[in-house]
């Protein structure tokens, strides 16, 4: 697919080294940290300190320091999803309250809650510098998180540019309906996807 395509580019959340170590296929472009991986600067150790103690009280989490954010993984807490607005309140307080955090933004994902930087083009300006820089005419991009919902809007935008894109949901129990509304069509989990991409290839 890399020696078929201008382009092959993978727009996580985790740190692009990360990514590239787990999947290791020469030729793909990595951006990571929903594309803030190259710009954004370390967080402060002692904001990733003050977010394991607001978080302390809920069994089963698990906090991440990803270099340029904070997240916090709830999905093996032991309230399951009902942990959810507990957390979300708990790093409300830390942003709003401690300095060290000072221009973050608490961002959901699946079973996630992140502290990023504020008013940063995250997945949807990662999509359009990409764009740009290959100068590309056709673009396809598959998601399934809440993220990834930047990156449709990016694909809505270059497409008054005259742009061909296609937006495509990967779907799952946790995919986002906003996700999937917004998509040109759907496929069935990473399985469906796979698919789609062999047929690419």
């Amino acid at each position: 697919m890399v020696e078929r395509y201008s382009l092959v580019a993978i727009v996580s959340g985790r740190p692009s080294d990360e990514v590239e170590a787990r999947l290791g296929v020469p030729g793909v472009r990595y951006e990571g940290l929903y594309g803030l991986d190259a710009t954004a600067a370390e967080v402060d150790p002692g904001l990733v300190v003050a977010v394991r103690e607001a978080v302390a009280g809920t069994d089963g989490v698990r906090v991440e320091d990803k270099g340029a954010s904070v997240a916090v993984h709830y999905r093996q807490a032991a309230k399951g999803a009902a942990a959810r607005e507990p957390l979300m309140a708990a790093l409300a307080d830390v942003v709003n309250e401690d300095p060290r955090a000072a221009g973050y933004e608490v961002v959901e994902g699946k079973m996630v809650l992140e502290l990023l930087p504020a008013g940063r083009p995250r997945k949807g300006g990662a999509v359009e510098r990409l764009v740009a820089g290959a100068k590309l005419r056709v673009v396809l991009y598959a998601g399934d998180d809440v993220a990834d919902i930047e990156a449709f809007e990016a694909l809505e935008r270059l497409a008054k540019q005259g742009i061909q894109t296609t937006a495509v949901a990967v779907e799952g129990r946790e995919t986002p309906q906003e996700l999937i509304d917004a998509a040109s069509f759907g496929v069935a989990g990473p399985t469906g996807l796979l698919e789609l991409l062999v047929q690419l290839a």
